[in-house]
């Protein structure tokens, strides 16, 4: 992969029901801009949290989606391999209709504990979060895009998938591995040397190593996502990593960002 990254990190409300995804996610940039000797690219000013329903949370994070789609399109024109750091996977809704248009032959790996493929029509909790993928993928419309082939997409450790959300996933043909001490070799498999476009959500390691805030048992192990990563760091044009929950604690901060790094150098060596 090209190793001239654009560091981009999210610091708008997208959705946040807790007050540790916009730290963990300025923590995790601020950590990663060391190691690569670069500044992050700020967009968004944090605001206060709300337990809010997806038709009042999409409109209040309009600038900070549209932001974010902004700083992805100028890594990309640049040439740079975009790195975002986010505080929740709703604010994907901004990057990866982008991502379709750029990249239309890659393979996003969706690596997270749920689908995040529900519609205002089969969601149980209104959270926005919980159907970002099913809006880039055009099963219903944010207001900022879609564009992915649910055929290109891969659900990597889903555990946590409601009835009728499966039965979209199923029928949108997206595949759906869960966690599997094998999963990296099956993945490349199944990519089979394309390119390929990341998206990490850290509820999808067993919990206890990097907190997120829906924690899901039995989950994949941090050697696995550097395994996966490691087995395709030729073919990754891009990576998202969401959902860590800065603050809990059982799980002192340091360890969480240390997994993190060591997780991001399998991309590289």
């Amino acid at each position: 992969m090209n190793a001239d990254f654009g560091l981009i990190v999210s610091q708008g409300r997208v959705a946040d029901r807790t007050d540790g995804a916009l730290r963990g996610a300025r923590a995790t940039a601020d950590a990663l801009g060391d190691y690569l000797g670069i500044e992050p690219r700020v967009v968004g000013t944090p605001s206060p949290i709300l337990t809010d329903d997806w038709s009042a949370a999409l409109p209040a994070a309009h600038d900070t989606l549209t932001g974010l789609r902004d700083a992805l399109g100028t890594a990309l024109d640049a040439g740079e391999t975009p790195l975002l750091i986010t505080n929740t996977c709703a604010a994907s809704l901004g990057t990866l209709p982008t991502v379709a248009a750029r990249h239309p032959d890659a393979v996003l790996l969706w690596v997270d504990a749920h689908g995040d493929f529900n519609t205002p029509e089969t969601t149980e909790s209104g959270y926005l979060g919980g159907m970002v993928l099913a809006a880039a993928c055009g099963l219903w419309d944010s207001g900022h895009g879609a564009g992915l082939d649910p055929e290109q997409v891969i659900v990597v450790g889903g555990r946590d998938i409601d009835k009728a959300e499966a039965e979209l996933l199923s029928a949108a043909g997206v595949r759906v591995l869960p966690p599997a001490p094998d999963v990296a070799q099956s993945v490349a498999e199944l990519v089979a040397g394309r390119d390929v476009w990341i998206h990490v959500d850290w509820d999808v390691l067993e919990p206890g190593y990097i907190p997120a805030a829906y924690r899901v048992p039995n989950g994949l192990l941090p050697h696995q996502i550097a395994a996966l990563f490691s087995a395709l760091r030729e073919q990754v044009r891009g990576a998202e990593l969401a959902e860590f929950e800065y603050g809990d604690p059982k799980v002192p901060e340091r360890v969480s960002l240390e997994l993190i790094l060591e997780t991001f150098q399998a991309l590289l060596h």
